[in-house]
């Protein structure tokens, strides 16, 4: 029985690294892992989703699509994070590097 490694499986039945499926495929995960930390931060701050769309000033409906991973913007996940006393960097690469740090 031969094994495969996840970039093996990942570049036969996603794409490879570089190809616009593959890309798609990386930032939907990356988008749901952020979505999964804001949720996890918001349950250990005893929160319900109403409660923290309130303080974001946004409806239940909207944190619900964040924590899915769907609907992110950098505004809006800066104003979660804020809400929830979280701290966060971002990097953005490419010609001209930026740092964006939450706290």
């Amino acid at each position: 029985m031969k094994f495969y490694t996840n970039d093996e499986m990942l570049d036969k039945y996603i794409g490879v690294k570089g190809t616009p499926e593959r890309e798609s495929f990386d930032a939907d995960v990356e988008a749901a892992l952020i979505g999964a930390s804001i949720k996890n931060a918001r349950k250990a701050n005893n929160l319900t989703q109403a409660q923290l769309g309130e303080r974001v000033g946004v409806q239940p409906a909207q944190i619900s699509k964040i924590e899915s991973g769907r609907n992110l913007t950098i505004s809006t996940i800066v104003k979660v994070l804020k809400a929830l006393g979280v701290s966060a960097e971002f990097s953005i690469t490419g010609q001209t590097p930026v740092k964006l740090a939450v706290r």
